[in-house]
């Protein structure tokens, strides 16, 4: 078969592109996926790179997320048919198996095997692009803005890092929650398209300091006080960010992290936590609930998936690049 393989960890360009890659056989418990669709993820890059702590069997074909057509049932494999629509969970919840995509293969390939309970039915109006946009980044945002993070009506809700796959599911359910969102991006051309998804305001962080901009809108917070700055900021960039995102939230507001694509060691000032009594929120991935209340959202158009373009496995580098370089808007599809 077809496939985006990686034989050691590397950098740009190290992803080979294989036309005879051993078809994969399933195992007892098993099913084997046509790959229609996948979407990369920064973790993806993270996993060419090389992660402290994570052995990465080689050969490995990446992609955590995708969604297909079931092309073969292994032994003892029950309430799923050749043919049916799918979209992969890629946490492996019940076997203990590890990350599709990292510690197996994933989803860049014109074929994958995976356990059967890593399947989630795709219904028939939800297209094999979209459910490959949502496992890792809508997932993570879902479960960041709502389970953890419980942004409501009226707050004020500052999203920094907003044009990527998270960043512009994070904008969406901001609104949905009726909250007022400003936006912080790298280009007048991402700000205009993230306004175009309802946020009211953006600011461009390569030419406008963020917290001044706070400031300026809505005064600078006081100890004393629980109006002035913003309600939540959501910042999973950290690096330099960190402290300023801290200094524009007023009182009791709330800073929610999902990541550190910035660094993820950043210098703390504890003064503002206790002094203005933040609340810190982490959130770490999803769950399989989160990726059931996103089906509903999309299948109902309530919630769309941004999708920047698609490239073919053969032009992986590629579109691994624009990734790394933040030349994309929402998410990057790789289609077999």
């Amino acid at each position: 078969m077809e496939a985006a393989v990686i034989y050691e960890h590397g950098g740009p360009g190290s992803i080979r592109y294989v036309r005879d890659f051993p078809d994969p056989v399933p195992a007892a418990g098993e099913v084997v996926v046509r790959v229609k669709a996948a979407s990369l993820n920064y973790h993806d890059v993270f996993t060419r790179r090389g992660m402290p702590g994570i052995k990465v069997p080689m050969p490995c074909i990446m992609g955590i997320d995708f969604a297909g057509n079931i092309a073969a049932l292994g032994a003892g494999v029950s309430h799923w048919a050749v043919g049916d629509r799918v979209m992969i969970d890629p946490v492996d919840r019940v076997g203990g198996g590890g990350l599709i995509g990292e510690v197996r293969h994933g989803g860049l390939a014109e074929y994958c095997a995976v356990p059967a309970h890593n399947l989630v039915r795709l219904p028939g109006n939800v297209s094999y692009e979209t459910a490959a946009c949502l496992p890792v980044a809508y997932g993570t945002a879902l479960r960041m803005m709502v389970t953890i993070g419980q942004v409501k009506a009226e707050e004020k809700v500052l999203i920094l890092g907003a044009s990527g796959g998270v960043g512009t599911c994070c904008v969406q359910l901001a609104k949905l929650a009726g909250a007022e969102v400003i936006v912080c991006a790298s280009s007048t051309e991402k700000l205009a398209r993230l306004k175009e998804l309802g946020a009211e305001y953006g600011i461009d962080y390569s030419r406008e300091d963020f917290v001044k901009w706070v400031y300026a809108k809505y005064g600078k917070p006081h100890r004393r006080s629980f109006d002035s700055g913003v309600d939540v900021v959501v910042n999973f960039t950290g690096g330099d960010t960190w402290v300023p995102s801290l200094k524009t939230l007023h009182r009791q507001g709330r800073i929610l992290t999902c990541g550190a694509t910035a660094g993820f060691d950043p210098k703390e000032d504890l003064r503002f936590i206790w002094t203005f009594e933040l609340n810190i929120r982490g959130s770490n991935g999803w769950m399989r609930e989160d990726l059931i209340a996103l089906l509903d959202l999309v299948g109902s158009g309530k919630l769309k998936t941004i999708i920047d373009r698609e490239f073919s496995l053969a032009d992986t580098n590629e579109a691994f690049q624009l990734l790394e370089d933040r030349a994309v808007f929402g998410k990057v599809i790789v289609k077999p």
